[in-house]
């Protein structure tokens, strides 16, 4: 049974609602960046030619709604909030909300390789990086800082479950530098890693 909550602490309702809004607006903001293409030869060709496009769209797609369902999961657990934790979910929805841009640059820039297709995937990378930190830094307020969820952890769980978090972490801020190596496979291993975020990661 959870503690009842203090004057500096609410329950998560309005939290969750407006967080709901965001990446729903962030989601469909995707689907706007794709465009008929144009030109000669055939339509088979040219829906080839705009892998990067589609690639693009279906990454981030997967990396929001997969974000959402852990988010959801996450404040299963997490009862209250408190003004620490407002802050930190609104840098998460920051990030969440910014992704159509990078998204945009990919499927720009990828097809045609170079400095600038590492570049955009670069910028796409940091983006995820930071939006992965504040996904991270939300539990660690809640298990650690506010005791904001139902039931404490133990200390095993409570340093696997930051563990789990903190994986995708490192691994998107190495995509960063792997974007200049090669972009294409910086957007693959970004892709792997939203299969990985797929599963389950709180037990409290």
């Amino acid at each position: 049974m959870s503690a009842p909550a203090t004057d500096d602490q609410a329950d998560t309702g309005r939290l969750e609602a407006f967080s709901d809004g965001v990446f729903a607006i962030a989601i469909t903001l995707l689907v706007l960046e794709l465009r008929v293409p144009g030109g000669d030869g055939s339509l088979w060709h040219k829906l080839i030619h705009e892998w990067p496009q589609f690639a693009a769209y279906l990454s981030s797609f997967a990396v929001i709604g997969i974000m959402w369902v852990n988010h959801h999961s996450m404040f299963r657990a997490i009862v209250r909030t408190d003004r620490p934790l407002l802050f930190l979910n609104l840098l998460l929805l920051l990030w969440m909300s910014l992704l159509p841009f990078p998204t945009s640059l990919v499927s720009r820039y990828l097809g045609g390789g170079g400095p600038d297709a590492s570049v955009a995937e670069a910028v796409y990378s940091a983006n995820l990086a930071l939006a992965a930190i504040a996904f991270s830094l939300i539990w660690v307020r809640a298990v650690r800082g506010g005791r904001l969820i139902a039931a404490p952890l133990g200390a095993a769980a409570e340093r696997s479950s930051l563990l789990r978090f903190s994986v995708g972490t490192f691994i998107y801020a190495a995509t960063i530098g792997l974007a200049f190596l090669s972009a294409p496979l910086a957007l693959g291993v970004q892709a792997a890693l939203a299969l990985y975020y797929g599963f389950e990661q709180v037990s409290a």
